[in-house]
């Protein structure tokens, strides 16, 4: 049996990262379907909505929903049929801006369209890679890594897109399963700079982000010399409360934070002051 996660590379963090979540399928298998269903999920989304509503605001500030959608289809558009040998053939991220450009000027049905065609090229694509061109060497948004990272990335970047489309429209979503998993991994492993860089721990604090609902995951960190993932800890110096998404759209940069404080999606406890900065200091990425 196989841990159903993204590409991970951390002891520690491979020891913690979806504990819950066990299956049959390889990690390439994993990343495939995921990217399937939320392809799926986006497209059928979006086919639903009315003229007017392409044009709302999304939680990315500087995109409507129409412009998210022209963002998703114009990276993958890139993608297609593109495999990396190794850092010395990085993606063809010139192309994006042009496609970006020509998504934009389409009619809603022609881009739904042109994202359906699309995702079908790049489901071709990943139906013929094997393991062994998921572990190849990659250039990523994240920096070097390997191919399969760049798709659990890319994953990541589909479902939080997708929720920045859905939430301003009032139109709820399911923020569970293996997509949901996955798509927390990428904050999970940016959790020591998070600690350390965004929240400030100091030497000798730590911090369990007590992560329930749609997805639940017990994450603890402590300084020692620098912010490091950590096995539990009985006293954390301040234990931070998170509904899942709530947790995403922090770290992610989404949501003003005392929404989710107000709304009481967010919460603390252990040390209040380390816990109330905390809580408005997640963000590491938009």
């Amino acid at each position: 049996m196989l841990l159903c996660r993204g590409i991970i590379t951390r002891n520690t963090a491979q020891r913690s990262i979806n504990q819950s979540y066990v299956c049959d399928m390889s990690e390439r298998d994993l990343i495939v379907s995921n990217l399937d269903v939320c392809w799926d999920s986006v497209v059928e989304f979006l086919s639903k909505l009315e003229s007017s509503q392409w044009q709302t605001q999304s939680l990315c500030p500087e995109w409507t929903i129409r412009g998210v959608a022209a963002h998703m289809v114009s990276v993958e558009q890139a993608l297609s049929n593109w495999l990396p040998s190794g850092l010395d053939t990085p993606p063809p991220f010139e192309k994006v801006g042009g496609y970006f450009e020509a998504a934009m000027q389409m009619p809603e049905a022609e881009l739904v369209a042109h994202m359906q065609s699309t995702f079908d090229i790049r489901r071709e694509n990943l139906s013929e890679t094997t393991e062994a061109d998921f572990a190849n060497p990659s250039v990523t948004p994240v920096g070097p890594a390997t191919y399969g990272r760049f798709m659990a990335v890319r994953e990541f970047d589909f479902w939080m897109h997708e929720r920045d489309c859905r939430t301003p429209l009032g139109i709820n979503t399911d923020n569970g399963g293996p997509e949901a998993e996955m798509a927390l991994n990428e904050v999970h492993l940016s959790i020591g700079y998070i600690a350390g860089k965004k929240i400030g721990l100091t030497e000798g604090q730590s911090i369990h982000f007590d992560i329930t609902g749609s997805v639940e995951r017990d994450i603890y960190v402590r300084v020692e010399g620098r912010a490091v993932e950590c096995e539990p800890i009985d006293a954390p110096t301040t234990t931070l409360h998170c509904d899942s998404m709530a947790f995403m759209n922090q770290a992610c940069g989404r949501v003003d934070p005392e929404v989710p404080i107000r709304e009481g999606a967010i919460s603390w406890s252990g040390d209040a002051e380390l816990g109330a900065h905390a809580a408005r200091n997640l963000r590491f990425t938009m």
